[in-house]
């Protein structure tokens, strides 16, 4: 094995000693507030944290759901390869996607504000086999993101500390299991601020180290320079004049193409629609909204500094000569961060990479838990199970699950299969579950034979489009020749459109349905957590207040759709067209001042994206704050429930605090709405 900047033990400490350090916050964090707020952990808290998160935290789960391994790897190493461009439409081929998924998550909330997992709904309009369908396209998505997940953070940790890549695998697990199976999805939104807090600084320190610190680079003049003599040395093929400063790229472009047709197919993660549910239905349009364009700033900015300073650096000697298998698991920028920062620079990265992918993993075994109890056990086992029989069966399924992906990344690892070949292909197998999903809650016409039909055709389509097209431009098929750009793009296309078309021909084919969307009120229904330990009558009965809208929530969801249509967009076409394609037409390569410009860009793109998700969530959650810590100090336990997510106050309609000492105060329902 190469020599490593840092030792193995740095590599397990950092994996065990942050994971305790989460897991053991996140179980002090529910006893205090069992002891001060009154919160007891049922099966309706673990799941769907009552309902009520608002904005900012919404806005920051977003971010930290899409903030995977891939996210940091994938898109520096494109930025390596393909120069400015690389960064862009890696960013910009998964922003639009949270856009339009911010529309259907409207509908949901709308259509069934008791829901506890999306699938609920198939359940419902599709029967047993619609519903079995839905769950495994959901559960295919699910084993291949967490597999990333594991298969990207390991490497990282074995490529800058050599530890053993199968024990990262196992190890990365152990603390977001603890923390998830103490909080719930309370717990995944909490360290969902906390994880994105931190990759954020580490973004902003990024960019002033390379532009503005770095005796290696240290300003935008030095790395223009070196990357416009980069160009001559290593020209790219397709981009304009071969250099790394232009948008026009034919590859950089064609994989912002098979990135979103990908990108698609992971909106059909049952826990992106997990958040939507979770949320307040006022905080729901504006939190996916903010959460896209900040989520926007991690791979543009990120990309920028540390893909061009990879390659800006390429032959130095303080830079590692990065190879095809270093690409392949997306080590840009570790090896670029390690060069211009050294020890620090390694340390950075690690840190990084275990907050995104502790965050990202914990969201998926949250909602693949709910799918479990509420879709699988709740549905076909145990149909009455009680509210301690479901969270039990949920906490198990957090085990197993986790256990079952660490198995399947472990082989992945004796493959050449890397984050990058994992993120490009993924859209083959689920894109084609897209529309069928979709129309689950804005189209009451599509049948119970095209949501059966789409997306199992749809898949056996692509996949024969893309291993045909790649045996016909090859002569072979295998890993490599399969990641090849072309075949990629005919299987990722096949497989978003093809499930469309597949759905509204056998639709119209079979008979169109007209599905009443009240059954989805009725239907559905607040698991009745009234045998859990320590939950009064008042708090499970305004549990039971979320199963229906009132009239002026259900107005305000069908004009936040409408709004949303609207605003998703325009912001696909600033982000699809407006921005980059000028550019693109006319060959345009950047100036020194414009890359000035460009890099001032990222700077105010990642300040005001940092400065918004660290600060909203704590302006909305001040009085909720400030119950907490006065409940806390002067020891008297409020009469009604309070919740810390940052999101307001659950209580009765007059929630009367009656402390013993100075800062005693009565928190009106006036109080709870203004959180």
């Amino acid at each position: 094995m190469a020599e490593t900047i840092l030792s193995q033990g740095v590599g397990y400490g950092i994996i065990l000693g942050f994971g305790a350090l989460f897991a053991l916050g996140m179980w002090y964090l529910s006893i205090l507030l069992a002891r001060f707020q009154n919160e007891v952990q049922g099966s309706e808290m673990f799941m769907t944290a009552k309902r009520s998160v608002k904005t900012g935290l919404v806005a920051s789960a977003v971010v930290s759901s899409w903030t995977i391994a891939a996210t940091l790897l994938t898109s520096s190493t494109w930025c390596y390869e393909y120069g400015v461009s690389g960064a862009y439409f890696y960013g910009a081929g998964a922003t639009v996607q949270i856009f339009v998924f911010a529309v259907a998550a409207m509908e949901l909330k709308r259509r069934a504000p008791g829901a506890h997992t999306f699938l609920e709904l198939a359940r419902i309009r599709y029967g047993k086999a619609g519903h079995i369908t839905f769950i495994t396209y959901s559960t295919i998505y699910a084993i291949i993101n967490c597999v990333n997940i594991l298969v990207g953070g390991s490497a990282v940790f074995t490529a800058l500390t050599g530890m053993n890549v199968v024990a990262g695998v196992w190890l990365l697990p152990v603390g977001v299991v603890i923390y998830t199976l103490t909080g719930g999805i309370k717990a995944t939104i909490l360290t969902d601020y906390s994880h994105t807090v931190v990759i954020y600084a580490m973004v902003l320190a990024g960019l002033f180290i390379v532009y503005t610190r770095s005796d290696i680079l240290g300003s935008p003049d030095v790395v223009y320079d070196r990357l416009r003599a980069a160009a001559k040395i290593a020209p790219v093929p397709g981009n304009a004049g071969g250099e790394y400063l232009t948008m026009h790229s034919q590859d950089g472009v064609l994989l912002g193409v098979v990135f979103w047709c990908a990108v698609f197919g992971t909106t059909i993660d049952v826990q992106l629609f997990q958040k939507a549910i979770t949320a307040d239905p006022s905080a729901t349009l504006p939190g996916y909204m903010i959460g896209g364009l900040s989520w926007f700033s991690i791979p543009f900015c990120l990309a920028t500094t540390f893909g061009l300073a990879a390659r800006a650096m390429q032959g130095l000697p303080e830079m590692h000569t990065i190879t095809t298998k270093d690409i392949t698991q997306g080590l840009a920028m570790p090896y670029a961060a390690q060069a211009l920062m050294g020890t620090g620079g390694a340390v950075f990265v690690l840190l990084m990479i275990f907050m995104a992918c502790t965050a990202g993993f914990s969201a998926d075994i949250v909602s693949v838990a709910a799918v479990f109890t509420y879709d699988v056990y709740g549905a076909y086992i145990n149909p009455t199970a009680s509210g301690v029989k479901l969270l039990r069966m949920s906490h198990l399924a957090v085990v197993i699950w986790s256990v079952c992906m660490a198995i399947i990344a472990t082989g992945i690892t004796h493959t050449t299969i890397g984050v990058n070949y994992l993120v490009t292909c993924m859209g083959i197998f689920t894109s084609c579950a897209v529309w069928p999903f979709y129309s689950t809650t804005l189209w009451e016409r599509q049948n119970k034979t095209a949501v059966i039909v789409a997306p199992i055709a749809g898949s056996l389509t692509a996949i024969a489009c893309w291993l045909g097209s790649t045996h016909a431009l090859y002569g072979t098929v295998s890993i490599a020749t399969t990641s090849n750009i072309i075949p990629l793009i005919i299987g990722n296309g096949v497989s978003l459109i093809s499930g469309a078309l597949y759905s509204i021909i056998c639709t119209f084919a079979f008979g169109a349905d007209d599905f009443d969307w009240n059954r989805l009120k009725t239907e559905i229904h607040i698991a009745d957590d009234s045998d859990v330990k320590g939950l009064t009558s008042e708090q499970a009965a305004q549990e039971k207040s979320h199963e229906l809208l009132t009239p002026q929530q259900d107005l305000d969801l069908r004009r936040g759709k409408v709004k949303a249509m609207a605003i998703a967009a325009v912001l696909c076409l600033i982000f699809v067209i407006l921005w980059p394609m000028p550019m693109y037409g006319t060959k345009y390569i950047f100036s020194r001042g414009f890359f000035k410009f460009w890099v001032a860009l990222t700077f105010l793109w990642a300040f005001g994206a940092a400065f918004t998700i660290t600060i909203m969530p704590l302006v909305q959650g001040r009085k909720t704050i400030k119950l907490f810590f006065t409940t806390m100090i002067f020891g008297k336990t409020p009469k009604a429930t309070a919740t810390l997510e940052g999101v307001g106050v659950e209580g009765r309609e007059d929630f009367d605090y009656r402390g013993s000492g100075p800062g005693d105060e009565k928190l009106t329902r006036a109080d709870e709405q203004a959180v």
